[in-house]
């Protein structure tokens, strides 16, 4: 870490954007600091992200037995770790490829969520193989927000969901405020929250408040949660495919008949640069 300066790029899927660090051999950052993570993520003093995704390969990186041909270490906009992020990977992917350190075959991408398949699809989308969705309970989950109760659907996709349909999407108010949970130890590390409302056959729109980032414009594990929650009040048969509408967008969510979700979106690159170390002076960020 001698170097005075580091590359970062940003980019985005559906609007959900992020920072993007290289670092192949964890060599720039180091055991990347959670004060740094959320200095560069300030909107105001830093750069402004979701979240940041730092580039490890595969092989380099510390922290899961497989961590497939490159690593994606996400770390949410308050510094927490975070196991995965469905539009984040394919942000990641897009940035391989533009780089050139991957070809047009599909990529096995680590998480601490797993080795999450990516492919780029020539209408310039990705597909990621999200996995398998799983229902662990408790039964009777109650999120509330904006003075409204609503049941939820526990949905966990390597990170956990809490999925509730409402009757109009303003119902649940200002999600940067953390809404609440009962029971509350079902989420004892917290939870992602996503409110829904059916447009019409296999076409939902969401909201979502991140953990660890607030409301965001977007969430690629919230959008499989919710087609899961969809697809099972509707009691739908595998394979089943849903429009998931966000505010940053649509992507396609995919729950195959061997319960894996595909999840389809677009993945955007749009700006780069680099961090002069010295400018966190004054800051209590180090890097």
């Amino acid at each position: 870490m001698s170097s005075t300066t580091f590359a970062w790029l940003k980019g985005h899927g559906t609007e959900n954007d992020f920072v993007i660090l290289p670092d192949p051999d964890g060599s720039v950052h180091g055991e990347l600091d959670a004060e740094v993570v959320r200095f560069l993520c300030d909107r105001h003093a830093g750069l402004g992200a979701d979240g940041v995704l730092r580039v490890l390969k595969g092989d380099s990186q510390p922290y899961v037995d497989d961590g497939g041909d490159w690593f994606m270490d996400y770390r949410n906009a308050d510094g927490s770790i975070a196991e995965m992020c469905g539009n984040g990977v394919r942000v990641f992917v897009r940035y391989l490829a533009d780089a050139g350190l991957i070809d047009d075959k599909p990529v096995r991408v680590g998480t601490r969520a797993g080795v999450k398949a990516v492919v780029q699809n020539d209408d310039g989308t990705l597909t990621v193989d999200m996995g398998e969705p799983t229902l662990p309970g408790p039964a009777g989950i109650v999120v509330e927000a904006n003075g409204h109760q609503w049941s939820a659907l526990h949905v966990d996709m390597g990170n956990p969901h809490a999925v509730a349909f409402v009757d109009d999407l303003t119902e649940p108010g200002n999600l940067c405020d953390q809404p609440t949970w009962s029971p509350q130890e079902a989420f004892p590390h917290g939870v992602n929250l996503e409110f829904v409302v059916r447009r019409g056959p296999n076409d939902v729109d969401m909201r979502v408040h991140e953990r660890g980032s607030g409301e965001t414009r977007s969430c690629g594990t919230g959008t499989c949660a919710v087609t899961v929650a969809a697809a099972k009040a509707a009691k739908q048969a595998l394979p089943v495919t849903y429009r998931v509408g966000v505010p940053g967008g649509a992507v396609m969510v995919t729950w195959r008949a061997d319960n894996h979700l595909e999840l389809t979106g677009p993945a955007v690159l749009h700006a780069r640069g680099e961090f002069d170390r010295a400018w966190l002076t004054g800051n209590s960020a180090t890097v």
